[in-house]
């Protein structure tokens, strides 16, 4: 059976890795041929493309398909999009991410393909944008969805966001975790020593951690308001910042001229496989954003028996169990963020407890293994339903 998906871009992301986990295994069964297409990989946040490519997986660049709007470079994506399912035929369409969601699901929809899916890694609409801007992505949504048999969520949260705001009605949802390869996470290694050591952070200081692109929204803000409060305590501890983007300069600046610098370790940007080696080198893990589906490095860091300090957005309550797997506070708070990362820093072996638990509970539940088998009967259940009925779109 042919399976094209389609994601806005392929960047180093969240919801880019879960999609080239799908694709991947999807490719390494008979059951399915799998192509993917993607718009060019721009920006300084990384690509996926070299590994989808060294993977053997059929994949088709429209250069034409970006974030932003433009009324004619989405045509142009529109247009290609259905020459290329026109070529291939395939029998289910899989789309990701807003752009692509909407685009390549019209596309789909012109072209009666028989099953159409897309993923929600996070919702388009959310209270960090203007009024009309969310009343434009909430309609398009809905539209879009009238042409899909399944929307899968990567966590509960995005399923009733989306439902509280009528897009679908709740049947058309379904919740498949977004898996990993966890094995690496598992290892017991002494690595992570050698990553504090390259970046000259001594072997026996506390370290903060956080994962995530320097964009806004991710949060970085309220971890370096709560630094020098930290500092107060623990006057040695390093604040790891594993990422890139656009805020980086300012970041840095403001770490300087707080007198803080030496404190504040910017790794830059790190290959997904390298995650799991930086992860041990962190006692706890900050996850400050203040919109995700559900990100990654929650369970990426509980799996590497990791404690975790997060603010209680959208999917982030699924995985963080206060008083159990780490910490979960109420978003934009600094006073609540240093409140618990002194309090993870101060009782290390009840933190390391909570990291234990973590592994415990989601190893198995995030396992790529176990995501692709749940998408693989999915789409055979919808081929079903779509043979045995005369409904046509």
């Amino acid at each position: 059976m042919k399976v094209l998906h389609i994601i806005t871009r392929f960047i180093l992301g969240g919801a880019q890795e879960n999609t080239l986990f799908t694709v991947e295994g999807l490719h390494r069964s008979p059951k399915w041929e799998v192509a993917l297409a993607t718009g060019p990989a721009i920006g300084p946040e990384g690509e996926l493309i070299n590994r989808a490519r060294q993977g053997g997986l059929r994949l088709f660049i429209i250069d034409e398909m970006r974030r932003e709007i433009n009324p004619w470079r989405d045509l142009l994506t529109l247009i290609k999009l259905l020459l290329l399912i026109h070529r291939m035929r395939p029998e289910i369409v899989h789309t990701h991410s807003s752009k692509a969601g909407i685009l390549g699901r019209l596309a789909a929809h012109l072209l009666k393909v028989p099953v159409i899916i897309h993923t929600i890694h996070g919702l388009p609409f959310h209270p960090y944008q203007g009024r009309l801007s969310n009343r434009t992505f909430i309609t398009l949504e809905k539209m879009a969805a009238r042409w899909t048999d399944k929307l899968i969520c990567v966590a509960d949260a995005m399923r009733d966001q989306a439902v509280a705001a009528a897009v679908a009605p709740p049947e058309k949802f379904i919740t498949i975790y977004s898996g990993m390869e966890v094995e690496e996470f598992l290892k017991e290694s002494d690595e992570g020593q050698k990553v504090r050591q390259d970046l000259g952070i001594p072997l026996n200081v506390p370290v903060v951690g956080k994962i995530a692109r320097l964009f806004p929204l991710k949060g970085y803000e309220y971890v370096l308001q709560a630094i020098p409060q930290v500092l107060a305590k623990f006057p040695q501890v390093r604040f790891l910042f594993v990422g890139d983007g656009i805020l980086r300069e300012a970041l840095e600046k403001e770490a300087r001229e707080k007198g803080f610098a030496e404190n504040v370790v910017f790794a830059g940007l790190v290959e997904p496989k390298k995650i799991p080696v930086f992860l041990k080198a962190m006692d706890v893990v900050v996850h400050a954003s203040l919109r995700e589906g559900l990100a990654r490095v929650l369970p990426q860091a509980l799996i590497s028996g990791k404690p975790v300090i997060s603010y209680d957005v959208d999917g982030a309550r699924e995985v963080v169990f206060p008083g159990k797997t780490g910490w979960l506070i109420p978003p934009k708070s600094v006073d609540e963020l240093t409140r618990a990362t002194v309090e993870a820093l101060s009782q290390p072996d009840e933190a390391r407890k909570m990291g234990e638990r973590g592994r415990s509970l989601f190893t198995e539940r995030f396992r790529a293994q176990v995501m692709v088998e749940r998408i693989g009967r999915l789409y055979q259940e919808l081929l079903a339903i779509c043979r045995t009925s005369d409904v046509r779109r």
